[in-house]
């Protein structure tokens, strides 16, 4: 018997959706509710789940198909009768299934699919980064088996089960949607490695398996373009495996017939060309997904916000003979140690309650204005620029924030923040000072509305009351939205944090 599986409801005066992939091919195993393919309409993403356990016994929309409500996708065998399907594969696939299997049973146990973790809201794909074992090597439970990459964070994935790792699907490089399959484990007690010929053919299968398999455009797209009469390679294509949709060919034809802007510059200069001796002694490194968004993020805020910046600077003398006076016995009742950063905080949150609006967001023809403070901190990494978010900041002691920025600076440092701990601040705080910056001009971190550069402490002479003095400062650096802050409010801000770094016992009598 067979179930079929249709195009479920898209919502209220949504008509027709179009197939953007396929996580299941012909003859694969499918359980209840696990999701077999993806629909785009011109307002969501909807997955479609299994309604039964049982075989895929054929597609019938392919990917970049459109379809309407309620048609056959697909249609679904139950278990017994998977062995009457006839599902024809790829000589490089059914090889590597036999040696899968083949592996499997001489390990004598049942294989356990290795799949892409839960990567956090938003986050529908990432890259597999490195794999820390190979084809036949024996692997324990919980082992990490490899690093997966998003635009945000890094994912370690653990071996579900022990065994050998028989199969692995997606290689270094990869691609993979969140629910995508990694690797087979043959679990149980397994021989220490593989036989020498599976050692042999494994990166063979591996390249099959991503770098030499056909590529099948939509058909939707094939008939765009030969109906545009455009050629396959001046389409980028953005499906599954670098694949053409018909969307695709229609953004290449209106790239193709809108008229250049007569003042605009290219978005990126083409790279000057380079001497062979040159080119010989240079290595090129594919960036990684989140210096990609780091560079974009950055790109966008310039290209959206009237970014404008103002300076001031603060004598630290009376924060540091605070801290310097009670750091030991802070350390010894609290587990942590009073660094400045929570100075700078507690300031900020301060002078977000007298401008509010540095502490709001633009939302179309909306100001939204935050009646709380979730300050970012700007943390450096070796994989690059990532702001940790202590939430409900102006709510927390001198103690709670030291505490959470230094826990939260250590697991940034380690790749291990999650996507939840990355999002929702409404202002930013940028330490460049702690790697010797003396002034720069910080750029915002969208949708905030505003983000405080910290630099250097720098002894330099100073006018005190007619004398001349040497005096431990800082110069300060605000860069704001001038779409919603006016040059009063910003330099206003800067004022109240000044004075009250200048004088603490300000911040005590909420002055």
């Amino acid at each position: 018997m067979t179930t079929e599986v249709r195009v479920p409801t898209l919502g209220e005066s949504v008509t027709e959706a179009t197939v953007a992939t396929w996580f299941k091919k012909p003859g694969d195993s499918v359980a209840a509710d696990e999701m077999l393919c993806e629909l785009e309409t011109d307002k969501v993403t909807v997955e479609v789940p299994s309604p039964a356990a049982g075989v895929l016994a054929d597609i019938v929309a392919q990917e970049g198909e459109t379809v309407g409500v309620d048609a056959l996708l697909a249609n679904i065998a139950e278990a017994g009768d998977a062995g009457a399907t006839t599902v024809e594969e790829r000589p490089s696939q059914k090889k590597q299934d036999t040696a899968a299997g083949e592996k499997a049973a001489a390990s004598g146990g049942k294989e356990v699919k290795v799949m892409v973790p839960s990567l956090g809201e938003s986050v529908t794909e990432a890259t597999v980064s490195t794999w820390f074992k190979k084809e036949g090597d024996s692997v324990a439970q919980d082992e990490m088996l490899c690093e997966l990459e998003t635009d945000k964070v890094s994912v370690e994935v653990p071996a579900p089960a022990s065994g050998t790792l028989t199969k692995i699907v997606a290689g270094e490089g990869t691609t993979v949607d969140a629910s995508a399959q990694l690797a087979v484990i043959a679990s149980g007690d397994a021989p220490a490695a593989a036989a020498p010929a599976d050692q042999g053919t494994a990166p063979q299968a591996a390249t099959a398996a991503t770098g030499a398999r056909d590529v099948e455009d939509a058909p939707s797209a094939k008939k765009a373009m030969a109906e545009a009469g455009i050629d396959r390679d001046a389409v980028q294509g953005s499906g599954r495996d670098g694949r053409v949709m018909k969307e695709d060919v229609a953004k290449a034809l209106s790239a193709a017939t809108a008229p250049a802007p007569q003042a605009a510059a290219p978005a990126q200069a083409p790279r000057a060309p380079v001497a062979a001796e040159d080119a010989a002694r240079e290595e090129r490194v594919k960036m990684t997904r989140l210096r990609q968004t780091i560079a974009r993020r950055l790109k966008d805020a310039q290209n959206a916000a009237a970014i404008l910046t103002t300076y001031n600077e603060v004598d630290m003398t009376e924060v540091m003979a605070l801290r310097n006076e009670y750091k030991e016995l802070f350390e010894k009742k609290h587990g942590a140690r009073l660094g400045f950063m929570s100075f700078f905080t507690k300031a900020c949150c301060h002078a977000l309650k007298e401008v509010p609006e540095v502490n709001a967001e633009i939302d179309g023809t909306d100001i939204v204005y935050k009646n709380f403070v979730h300050m970012g901190i700007a943390a450096g990494t070796p994989q690059g620029l990532v702001v940790p978010v202590i939430r409900d900041a102006d709510q927390k002691s001198f103690a709670d924030l030291e505490k959470e920025i230094a826990e939260k600076g250590r697991r940034a440092r380690d790749g291990k923040l999650s996507m939840a701990e990355m999002q929702g601040g409404t202002f930013t705080i940028s330490n460049g000072g702690v790697y010797g910056s003396l002034m720069s001009s910080p750029i915002l971190n969208p949708p905030q509305s505003g983000i405080l550069g910290m630099h250097k402490i720098q002894d330099r002479p100073m006018v005190i009351n007619g004398e001349i003095r040497i005096r431990p400062m800082m110069y300060l650096a605000l860069s704001y939205d001038h779409r919603i802050v006016d040059g009063k409010g910003a330099v206003t801000f800067l004022v109240r944090v000044k004075e009250a770094l200048e004088d603490p016992r300000r911040l005590l009598m909420d002055l």
